[in-house]
């Protein structure tokens, strides 16, 4: 009965001020898509490459939105050695290392926007296929393809949309996603 009370009320006013000529705001929320603000400070060379990659999530998904220098949900890094990967402290917070002799061998771009994946709670896919950005480096060094799949998008507008639940542990680190550099053989 309160409600009805209420939503009656809402109305009579909203026909009061619009026969008054006043425009009243509705007073329900819309849906806020969540802001995930990457930093740069650290990623040296990458740093266009980071936002290449934000872009490249900010037009597949919806429910989310990457902005540069920002704060610091998300830190990349460039680092010698070891291998590029991601380590996902929480949903849309974490850090990413590139790896420039990983980079120099595979497209910067899709390690780029793969790592930031995970960050954004996709698993890795070692299947091969190019077409899937989170195949990684086992669609090989000739695929450069850096944008998600529509069911990777789709999945990642999902969790941020809070329509799946992420398997949220208190760190991920998602490693090996690239594999090895390759050494000259003599």
């Amino acid at each position: 009965m309160t409600s009805r009370l209420s939503r009656l009320a809402v109305a009579l006013v909203a026909t009061a001020g619009a026969t008054l000529g006043v425009t009243v705001a509705n007073p329900a929320p819309a849906s806020a898509a969540a802001t995930i603000c990457y930093n740069t400070s650290q990623a040296g060379a990458y740093a266009g490459t980071a936002s290449q990659a934000a872009s490249i999530w900010n037009n597949a998904t919806v429910n989310l939105t990457l902005s540069a220098n920002c704060g610091s949900n998300l830190r990349i890094y460039q680092i010698t050695g070891g291998g590029s990967y991601a380590v996902r402290t929480s949903l849309g917070n974490g850090r990413v290392y590139i790896d420039t002799q990983q980079a120099a061998q595979y497209s910067p771009l899709r390690i780029m926007t793969h790592e930031i994946g995970h960050i954004l709670g996709l698993p890795d896919n070692y299947n091969g296929n190019c077409s899937l950005l989170m195949s990684g480096g086992s669609a090989g060094t000739s695929c450069t393809n850096p944008y998600p799949s529509t069911a990777e998008a789709n999945r990642v507008s999902n969790l941020f949309a809070g329509t799946f639940s992420a398997t949220d542990r208190s760190a991920d680190v998602f490693r090996d996603s690239w594999p090895s550099v390759l050494t000259p053989v003599s």
